[in-house]
């Protein structure tokens, strides 16, 4: 990994502490033992897998080049005209167009009405993107009420979304110029796939606020306050940009800007928010 043992566990220890956790706290949230963890933090362990540190990156909500300490130097941010130097972007109906053409889809192989396919996703939605219940699980609950024993809500998920028009260039322009951040509802694990394949930008992001990882739904108060704590800027300073009216709402609630995300128009929504964003003079 090329990082100093001690360092990465004084990095860890810090972590854990400033999200509030206790060492067999995180184990749990990670799949860990603790003396696994106790050893991490104390430097035992010479090389700590890689997939190790990513599942706790995960379960501290933190990515894995910050906990290694090979994230990129903080950069000098701007200061919009209205105020803000950081911006955060849902991901669902926002960098990447919906997925509800997935219940047509499965609709169409299960044999059942899509109306129904909808109702059992929205069963369990809630619980997988809190975190409370895992892909395996929800495929298994989701699969029997479908009658399909093979069901993968990703395969369907991944075939059916695609990338918003004009959000990559975006969010690369943002992140030039001011701290980005992803703060979304999502299952466990998708914010990476949705990475790796290129359906979101996959950019040094200065915070990523997952919500299956957090154990937080938008629009509780808890994660936004959480999402505010990681940017590290005063409230009036965040633009918040999101499909949901009723997400929007929470955050400006807290002081926060907020833009309302129209992914049936994308570039009046991206012209809105370059033109929001313009460096103050």
């Amino acid at each position: 990994m090329g990082t100093n043992e001690k360092q990465l566990g004084q990095r860890l220890q810090s972590a854990r502490q400033a999200a509030g956790l206790t060492q067999q706290a995180l184990c749990q949230k990670a799949g860990l033992s603790y003396s696994t963890l106790a050893k991490i933090e104390r430097g035992a362990i010479k090389t700590p897998s890689i997939f190790t540190i990513q599942n706790i990156a995960t379960a501290l909500g933190t990515s894995l080049d910050e906990l290694v300490g090979t994230a990129s130097p903080q950069k000098q941010r701007q200061r919009s005209r209205s105020g803000t130097q950081f911006v955060y972007f849902d991901i669902n109906g926002c960098l990447v167009r919906f997925y509800h053409q997935a219940f047509t889809r499965i609709s169409a192989d299960c044999d059942l009405p899509s109306d129904l396919v909808e109702t059992a996703f929205w069963h369990y939605n809630a619980q997988v993107c809190r975190g409370a219940m895992t892909m395996h699980e929800f495929n298994a609950a989701l699969g029997k009420r479908l009658h399909m024993p093979s069901f993968e809500w990703f395969h369907y998920y991944l075939e059916t979304t695609k990338a918003t028009p004009g959000m990559h260039e975006l969010v690369a322009w943002v992140a030039e110029r001011y701290g980005v951040g992803l703060l979304t509802n999502i299952m466990p694990g998708l914010v990476d796939v949705l990475r790796d394949v290129g359906l979101v930008p996959n950019i040094s992001y200065d915070v990523v606020i997952d919500s299956s990882a957090v154990h937080l739904l938008k629009p509780e108060r808890a994660i936004y306050e959480l999402a505010g704590a990681k940017a590290g800027v005063e409230p009036h300073e965040i633009l918040f940009i999101d499909d949901s009216r009723t997400n929007l709402m929470a955050a400006e609630k807290l002081g926060w800007h907020v833009m309302w995300f129209d992914d049936a128009h994308p570039e009046v929504s991206i012209a809105r928010i370059r033109e929001s964003l313009q460096p103050a003079d």
